[in-house]
């Protein structure tokens, strides 16, 4: 699995860090508080904490553009 770099606000990071579990990625943590394909989950909760607002803006423009771009493969079985 890949890996990519993110940056977030001072705040976001205080709030992601103070839900961690001993032992529990940031990965493992976003995983378990969102779910896995639920981006729309992940904005709403950054709404509701007062998280830094543009970076919920970018999520959700994130969201929009791969759910735009993506491409479906059609796979026989």
């Amino acid at each position: 699995m890949g890996t990519t770099t993110i940056s977030l606000s001072n705040e976001a990071y205080r709030i992601l860090k103070s839900q961690k579990k001993e032992g529990e990625s940031f990965s493992d943590l976003i995983l378990r508080k969102f779910g896995k394909g639920n981006p729309s989950a992940m904005l709403a909760y950054l709404k509701e904490s007062s998280a830094n607002e543009d970076l919920a803006d970018a999520i959700e423009k994130a969201s929009k553009e791969t759910r735009r771009n993506l491409k479906l493969h059609k796979v026989d079985l």
